[in-house]
């Protein structure tokens, strides 16, 4: 593990042996558990990875042993983990957790008794108290475990959907690939009144049904199963629930185009007139809701950045385009479970998502990343942006990575705070100008990370 930084865009992550052994987390617990007052009570939970209970072990009783109790409510979406640390008034929440990655990873994921995910500033005081050993030693703290979690969750979601139930034709394939959703998400769907047909129901951290991350050559199972089915629209998860993606029966509907979607029903419901996103999100969600006189407003990737984003503005929604949707009137956290309900409790028949994009100016987005290791992203993105204006670009956004702004296009190069690449993303409106880009950036980093080797 860097340990200059403790912390990614989404908590701490990494290959479990490896990057995360049990010493290690037991004294980021440590850490995490010296920043909050003696005898607080936080609660802990985790996806389906079969790491989990190796990782909780060692945070649990590294928060114990600074004389915090610990409360486990087991496995649980993390919206669910985010919802029920404010709900039920606990110091902190703590998912184990490496979201989208694949099974071999985990992670530690911290929200605050509000909800929030910890600010870099929370992020670097447990840095500093974990690198310097400066741990709290004390009364060793108490253990628990919780029930009745998917009820005060459901509970809690039905105050805030203001609706009877969701009794409409639809048939709904519920795929939460095997991850923390599974038996979760379908079960609160039916509560709900939806005809929902389950897939990737069986919590398993291996992943069996499908990868951890949801996108369109993952999904195409899904598509599959959907059309056997005759169903309607498939609902799909990442491996902790905090991202979700949509399938109709033509096929994934793609990244940009959901959130678009969603951001334009936020700002018709609550009259707020900004959406909070990051630089990777395209252009598409700015034209969907330009006849609302509504402005996107892009800052660091990463859903605690676009949660405080959100708040900062006072937003209608907060996004990012994987599929995360954080809706303010729940709290600043990302919950893909009530975003799938309040769009289904939006439509009357699923070809409205797609109908909506016919009347926009067709845009062509594509996403490419180039392996890098951790220690090198550093040098190579420094390079990178030495190098940046043999593209010409009409304009250089250095807020998070380098986007390159151009007439009809952009590009974004920027180091994932979550695994070991280099992302290019880009989007135009011709496939062969986004192609191009996407292969001038892939050829750039390929060439930098091999120099630096």
């Amino acid at each position: 593990m860097n340990t200059r930084r403790l912390f990614g865009t989404s908590g701490i992550r990494g290959v479990v042996s490896q990057d995360l052994s049990p010493d290690f987390c037991r004294r980021v617990a440590l850490a995490i558990g010296t920043t909050l007052p003696p005898t607080s009570t936080v609660c802990i939970a985790t996806d389906t990875r079969i790491s989990r209970d190796i990782i909780k072990e060692a945070v649990t009783a590294g928060l114990l042993s600074c004389s915090i109790n610990v409360v486990d409510l087991g496995i649980l979406p993390t919206p669910a983990l985010a919802l029920l640390t404010r709900e039920s008034g606990f110091a902190a929440g703590i998912m184990v957790t490496a979201s989208h990655n694949p099974p071999e990873f985990n992670g530690i994921k911290l929200f605050t008794e509000n909800s929030l995910g910890y600010s870099q500033t929370q992020e670097a005081e447990i840095e500093k108290i974990f690198l310097e050993k400066q741990f709290r030693q004390g009364k060793k703290g108490t253990l628990e475990q919780a029930q009745d979690m998917k009820q005060r969750y459901l509970s809690f979601i039905k105050s805030k959907l203001s609706l009877p139930g969701l009794n409409h034709p639809l048939k709904v394939v519920v795929d939460p690939g095997n991850g923390a959703a599974s038996q979760f998400a379908s079960y609160i769907f039916v509560q709900m009144g939806l005809n929902v047909i389950p897939v990737n129901d069986e919590p398993d951290g291996l992943f069996p049904g499908r990868s951890p991350e949801p996108k369109e050559d993952t999904l195409q199972g899904t598509v599959n199963f959907l059309k056997q089915h005759n169903a309607d629209l498939a609902i799909c998860f990442d491996g902790d629930a905090d991202r979700v993606v949509f399938c109709d029966k033509e096929g994934f509907l793609g990244f940009n185009e959901p959130i678009a979607f969603i951001s334009r029903l936020a700002v018709k419901k609550t009259g707020k007139k900004k959406i909070a996103t990051t630089v990777e999100t395209g252009t598409l969600l700015d034209l969907a809701v330009k006849d609302l006189e509504a402005e996107v407003v892009r800052g660091r990737v990463g859903d605690v950045p676009v949660a405080h984003l959100a708040h900062e503005l006072d937003a209608a929604l907060g996004v990012e385009q994987v599929g995360v949707y954080i809706f303010p009137e729940l709290g600043y956290y990302p919950d893909s479970i009530f975003a799938s309900l309040f769009v289904l409790s939006q439509l009357n028949d699923a070809s409205e998502i797609r109908q909506f994009f016919q009347s926009i100016p067709r845009l062509f987005f594509e996403k490419a990343k180039i392996f890098c290791p951790n220690e090198l992203k550093e040098s190579v993105m420094a390079q990178v942006k030495k190098k940046v204006n043999l593209f010409v670009p009409a304009e250089i956004n250095t807020l998070d990575g380098l986007r390159l702004e151009f007439p009809d296009s952009w590009m974004l190069i920027r180091a994932s705070g979550t695994e070991p690449v280099i992302r290019v993303i880009s989007e135009s409106t011709s496939q062969t100008q986004t192609d191009e880009l996407i292969s001038k950036g892939k050829n750039l980093l390929q060439s930098l990370v091999e120099v630096n080797r």
